[in-house]
């Protein structure tokens, strides 16, 4: 009886997902309505030796194409649900869609972005080997609400199978190993131009994730994220398996465990956490280091985080940060702020989700912006239906009035840029905006 229901099951799926793919749908549709005849099928799927799961609030999807990328140049074969797709219906889409008639998935590895809410429930029939877990950030307010509920969503999906393998440098992810025997950690040594004082608007390491007293950092290298110890209960960043050694962001390269050296097409801490993890990845399934260096060696992002655009001969680059997060809005500054040669800067708010309407915009007054009063910034647009919402908070980072320009028609920010042909510019927006942006582009396509 179980063979035939499998049987069915993966029969029924691959049939949906050939519709579904004709109206462009076939990433999830197929394993939602597969699930709702076959409950609890994902069950009685055999999984290969390795099933890796990479979630948090930022880089996934970064972090997951990087891994994919690392195992097939390692000489395995790969399940992944690399459309994006991470909820418990992506991931069944992809898991019987890889599967014999007999219910084998017939990939050496299975690699799952995984929702971090969705977790408790994508996991409860099988469970991955090695569970990834990049940060926990304020993320989508409406929804997620605060990083420590999300943390205790995901520990929900934890089982004493799994090795779970944890950003040591954010204090949050760190403290859900504590107790655990199967831990693998990844994280950064002191770099140059790290900080001593956390000069964020907001500090969500200011107290310890176990007993809840005062946390104290030894340096900072961005937002909370870095060494930090607990006088109270003992708590701290130990050593991590897995180390960034030494980062030079100047010259564009990263040191992995004090001897792989790895250059990078996109230069920011961000992007080297994602570049790590995938690193540790490859390390685990097996890849060689040489091979994984090799690949993941000046690599090029496919998912249009960063690309290049152009408006009336004037070259920029467009910086797609995740909606309502403002510690991914802030890398993007930091972005901005590194080019020297005096950039305007245009943020744009016209969409604030993908998934749900809502007007709210609290979240914009815990980005960063103050750090756009430097002297390597030209003039900054605030463009798009909360432009107004942005002028108000603008008006609280010290930026000379004369500097900003407000537009709420993006067509008409875009004719604005179209009048300096000397300098640079980027563009700051989340992914819904991302596509406005690129429609007005003489050059489209061109990821950086």
């Amino acid at each position: 009886m179980k063979r035939i229901k499998v049987f069915l099951a993966v029969l029924f799926c691959r049939c949906v997902r050939l519709a579904a793919k004709l109206v462009g749908r076939g990433s999830s549709i197929p394993g939602l309505i597969t699930l709702k005849l076959f409950p609890g099928i994902l069950g009685d799927i055999e999984m290969p030796k390795l099933v890796i799961a990479v979630t948090g609030s930022n880089g996934k999807t970064s972090t997951v194409e990087m891994i994919h990328k690392v195992l097939l140049d390692g000489g395995l074969t790969v399940a992944c649900n690399s459309e994006g797709s991470n909820q418990t219906e992506g991931v069944a889409t992809c898991i019987l869609a890889n599967c014999s008639l007999s219910g084998r998935v017939k990939t050496d590895v299975v690699l799952l972005e995984s929702d971090e809410q969705y977790a408790q429930h994508t996991f409860k029939y099988f469970q991955p080997d090695y569970f990834f877990i990049t940060n926990l950030y304020r993320d989508q307010l409406t929804r997620n609400g605060h990083p420590e509920w999300i943390a205790n969503v995901i520990s929900r999906s934890f089982s004493d199978k799994m090795t779970l393998v944890l950003n040591r440098d954010d204090p949050l992810v760190s403290s859900l190993g504590e107790g655990r025997e199967k831990v693998i950690y990844f994280g950064a040594d002191h770099l140059k131009g790290d900080k001593t004082v956390n000069t964020s608007i907001y500090n969500d390491g200011s107290y310890c994730p176990i007993c809840k007293h005062p946390l104290k950092y030894d340096y900072y290298h961005y937002n909370h994220i870095g060494s930090y110890h607990c006088d109270n209960c003992g708590f701290k960043r130990n050593k991590t398996d897995y180390t960034l050694t030494a980062a030079d962001f100047d010259e564009g390269y990263i040191i992995i465990n004090g001897q792989y050296r790895i250059d990078l097409a996109f230069k920011g801490i961000y992007h080297c956490y994602n570049t790590l993890a995938a690193f540790a990845a490859g390390a685990i399934a097996g890849v060689s280091p040489e091979s994984a260096v090799k690949t993941l060696n000046n690599y090029n992002m496919t998912s249009g985080r960063v690309q290049k655009v152009v408006f009336g001969g004037r070259e920029g680059t467009l910086l797609a940060s995740k909606h309502e997060n403002s510690i991914s809005y802030d890398r993007s500054i930091d972005v901005a702020i590194a080019d020297k040669n005096k950039p305007d800067v245009m943020i744009i708010v016209d969409a604030i989700s993908r998934k749900y309407f809502t007007s709210e915009t609290s979240w914009l007054w815990d980005i960063d912006f103050e750090n756009l009063n430097n002297e390597n910034i030209g003039n900054i647009v605030l463009a798009g239906r909360y432009c107004y919402d942005l002028a108000a908070r603008f008006e609280y980072t010290g930026i000379p009035a004369e500097k900003i320009q407000v537009f709420e028609s993006i067509p008409a920010r875009a004719d604005w840029l179209k009048q300096d042909k000397e300098h640079p510019f980027y563009v700051i927006t989340c992914f819904a905006d991302s596509g406005k942006v690129l429609a007005l582009s003489e050059i489209k396509g061109v990821r950086l």
